[in-house]
């Protein structure tokens, strides 16, 4: 067990980190085609993505990784039975961003260029939810090369595509590069299905009955899927009213529209993504850490997945504090290096520290799960959430300008990974 955690989670690890270095190439082509302005614009459409892909995806990875690391069901059942009722809800979500895209663009983000791009996340959905689905199994079986192969090829195309096709839909206008950058990750999720239907085991031929949702397997699949997702949902609505609430209030009380399109870009465009550069490694020890505490938790082991989690949050900071410390001390080096700008230094002085909270909230979240308390977590995000909406909202009146969403999202960090922490704490008895 503890070498295949161990094992796991240094794939995972080495994974990350080769996603994250293709991943900074694909925001320096972004940010450099696009420039300050149109990433502003882009990261207004982020907000709602993130809100449909939370919504499409349901919570069935983790779900699914869950019930097929305990082995106690027909994992090919728990698998593909699923994916018929994830395509039913990704065309209800595409019906009702196509009806809504216009809506959202023009009177809550008050930014009629996001309308096509808005509309193309629709046809994105689906292709997200079927790899996403094909990952929970792999994680479930603590198989993560084939996760890792898959994404590093996803990125890869992705910043393909992007390098060549964003200077030439840009001519056309911003609002069709921003459409087009939408709709690439049709291309890239594609070649991750194919890639991890490749790494299936032989034996895992189909049959109909296969197929067929039995009802005790998608009862089990909600009952974990629906507070997970809960919490992400919830988090994701946070996001979503992120920029519809600075947009509202800020113009309100006289910033221009295009001072807040800009500066929002900088934050969540250059700025968040550096801070969040160590998460690929939280995220890995989280994603393998999952199946591990599930195990020695429903054997009542708590000395053993105290013992898990204590490592992970350990190998987190290990990471985290260093980084942490560049971030702090020369800001304008990774900013110049990566994203070929100084803006947003002040940003991320304020924002470094703070992140650290964040490094360990996914393995304590993660381990919320999977002890089978995703309610406590969803809770967690629910009060996180709500704060951040409210401080967002009463700094931004301030006349501080984006320093209110700094202020907010610093607050909602740091309440959400002591109230998680706090439970994880409790659910092992101290």
């Amino acid at each position: 067990m503890k070498s295949k955690f161990v094992k796991s989670t240094i794939i995972l690890i080495i994974g990350g980190f080769l996603t994250k270095i293709i991943g900074m190439f694909i925001r320096m082509v972004m940010a450099r085609s696009l420039g300050s302005s149109g990433m502003g614009i882009y990261m207004l459409i982020m907000p709602t993505f993130s809100l449909f892909i939370s919504l499409a995806s349901a919570g069935f990875p983790v779900a699914i990784s869950k019930l097929v690391s305990e082995d106690r069901y027909n994992n090919k059942n728990v698998v593909f039975s699923i994916i018929p009722v994830s395509l039913v809800l990704n065309l209800i979500l595409l019906l009702i961003i196509y009806f809504l895209g216009p809506f959202i663009s023009t009177y809550l983000l008050k930014e009629e260029r996001c309308t096509y791009a808005l509309i193309c996340i629709g046809f994105v959905l689906p292709f997200i939810s079927i790899s996403s689905i094909l990952r929970g199994y792999f994680f479930g079986k603590e198989k993560m090369g084939p996760h890792v192969i898959s994404n590093l090829t996803e990125d890869f195309i992705r910043l393909i595509l992007l390098y060549f096709g964003i200077p030439i839909f840009l001519k056309n206008g911003i609002e069709y590069a921003c459409a087009y950058i939408v709709l690439t990750n049709i291309f890239s999720e594609l070649t991750s299905i194919f890639i991890l239907f490749f790494f299936l085991p032989k034996n895992f031929s189909l049959t109909r009955k296969d197929l067929i949702p039995k009802k005790k397997t998608i009862y089990n699949i909600f009952g974990i899927s629906i507070p997970t997702t809960g919490s992400r949902i919830i988090g994701s609505i946070g996001y979503f009213l992120e920029p519809i609430i600075l947009m509202w209030t800020l113009t309100s009380i006289g910033y221009s529209h295009e001072f807040i399109t800009r500066e929002y870009g900088i934050l969540n465009g250059y700025v968040m993504p550096l801070l969040l550069l160590p998460s690929f490694f939280t995220m890995a020890i989280s994603s393998a850490l999952i199946p591990v505490v599930s195990k020695f938790h429903a054997h009542k082991k708590y000395m053993e997945a105290k013992k898990k989690i204590h490592q992970g949050l350990f190998f987190s900071l290990l990471i985290g504090i260093p980084v942490t410390i560049i971030f702090v001390l020369i800001p304008s080096i990774p900013l110049k290096l990566i994203y070929h700008t100084n803006e947003g230094i002040a940003y991320m002085k304020i924002l470094a520290p703070i992140c650290l909270f964040h490094y360990v909230q996914g393995i304590l979240s993660s381990s919320l799960q999977a002890m089978g308390k995703a309610k406590l977590s969803m809770k967690g995000t629910l009060y996180g959430t709500f704060i951040k909406t409210v401080t967002l909202f009463i700094f931004s009146i301030f006349k501080i300008g984006i320093y209110g969403l700094v202020i907010s999202l610093g607050i909602n960090m740091i309440f959400v990974t002591l109230y998680d922490g706090m439970n994880v704490r409790k659910e092992l008895k101290g």
